[in-house]
């Protein structure tokens, strides 16, 4: 796909002119004439590139901003300072520039590699952890003409990409010659797999009644409104409401944020997989983790917030870009807000949970889309959408949570 087709016509235009200028500037100093194949080979590239740039520029400053800004959320919520000491702003942006102190930080520090580990697989999986991250905001759509890849499979591909982030902790945590890191490892890759199962489950759920697998024909199939005054976005219908806050908590987990981050649980296994990386490559791994935060939440607007369609018409002067990155800095908020209020989970309970409730309610939700769909998504198609989803509900939960289990009921000896 050439993505220069999509950009307006006046910076088309002066993109081509500054093509072509550059290689004629070349060609007169060479004293050579290009064959006519090469331009458009050229236009091509540049296309790729300025897709390259854009979202590594975005992402990067994205991943900056979000970094200091969770530190400051956090301390507000909690009654406490947060970062206020670098950068020249004044009261509540004291404190911006702690980014920059952080990378010079990671940048200038000792890179130690433990003397049994293997080295080559060492450096390795920081870069097979990062490359996936990079990569899978291609096929998010961030505006009307704004996709840099379109796919027909693109959900497919996501999510066939970000299964590679598991080979990638194993990596670290075998690598590292450290129990505690194999340890640590082994959990984080056994949440993850048992989280992407109700995630893929809620992305199946929305390509059933969308149609398609395409972020873009999604996003489509989701414009107008519903009664004549709801917009039409999927969590707005009762399956995608329990899909929604299924692929959410879904994400949460796949991005070790609180309350899933037992992987990096620091009274059990320090920092998991992590436990023998340093400096730079400490950094990347962390930055991996935004960025996948990013793409996720990026798709989950995608799948079920209208992506970036405003919710009514008369609202579409505004940019559509702006509410797509507006709905994913809302989402980045509330995994924020999430981890300021709400206690870490136990290795038992987590499992329990994603097994037990998650896994189930994501098949009921594909049976009421399902069942939605096909009763002509009217009232008799509303009330069994959510009877559907409601008694496996209230079942599950009472089974998993209100009834109190054998196991549940410890004696600690020696407590007292």
């Amino acid at each position: 796909m050439n993505f220069l087709e999509n950009l307006p016509l006046a910076t088309k235009k002066f993109i081509l002119d500054l093509v072509e200028w550059v290689c004629g500037w070349f060609c007169s100093k060479l004293g050579i004439q290009l064959p006519g194949w090469v331009m458009p080979a050229l236009l091509t590239l540049v296309s790729i590139l300025i897709v390259i740039v854009a979202l590594i520029a975005v992402f990067m400053v994205m991943f900056a901003l979000m970094s200091v800004f969770e530190r400051k959320i956090l301390a507000r919520m909690q009654n406490r300072y947060g970062p206020n000491r670098v950068g020249f702003f004044r009261w509540r942006l004291c404190g911006l520039f702690q980014p920059v102190a952080d990378g010079i930080k990671m940048l200038t520090k000792e890179d130690i590699v433990p003397r049994g580990a293997d080295k080559i697989v060492h450096f390795l999986a920081p870069i097979v952890m990062v490359a996936p991250a990079l990569i899978l905001p291609v096929i998010l759509p961030y505006g009307r003409g704004m996709v840099p890849i379109e796919l027909s499979s693109g959900i497919l591909f996501f999510f066939a990409l970000g299964a590679g982030t598991e080979l990638a902790v194993f990596m670290a945590g075998w690598s590292s010659n450290n129990k505690y890191s194999v340890m640590g490892a082994m959990r984080a890759i056994a949440q993850m797999i048992s989280y992407e199962l109700p995630l893929v489950m809620s992305a199946v759920v929305v390509a059933l009644v969308a149609g398609t697998l395409s972020p873009n024909g999604i996003v489509e199939a989701q414009g107008g409104l519903s009664f004549g005054f709801l917009p039409n976005w999927f969590v707005f219908t009762p399956w995608g409401f329990v899909a929604c806050l299924l692929f959410y908590i879904g994400a949460l987990a796949e991005s070790n944020r609180s309350p899933f981050d037992l992987p990096e649980g620091e009274s059990e296994l320090v920092a998991g997989h992590l436990t023998e990386y340093s400096g730079f490559k400490y950094a990347i791994f962390f930055m991996a983790e935004y960025v996948g935060m990013f793409a996720i939440n990026g798709l989950l607007v995608t799948l079920f917030l209208g992506g970036y369609q405003a919710p009514f018409a008369f609202l579409d002067f505004i940019p559509s870009w702006c509410w797509f990155f507006g709905k994913l800095a809302f989402l980045a908020f509330t995994m924020v807000w999430v981890r300021a209020t709400m206690p870490r989970f136990r290795i038992d309970q987590m499992m329990q949970f994603a097994w037990k409730l998650m896994l189930p309610m994501s098949f009921a939700a594909l049976i009421s889309a399902a069942t939605w769909y096909y009763t002509g998504r009217g009232l008799l198609g509303w009330a069994l959408s959510i009877l559907i989803v409601g008694v496996p509900y209230l079942i599950l939960g009472y089974f998993c949570f209100t009834r109190r289990h054998t196991a549940d009921n410890r004696r600690y000896l020696f407590s007292e």
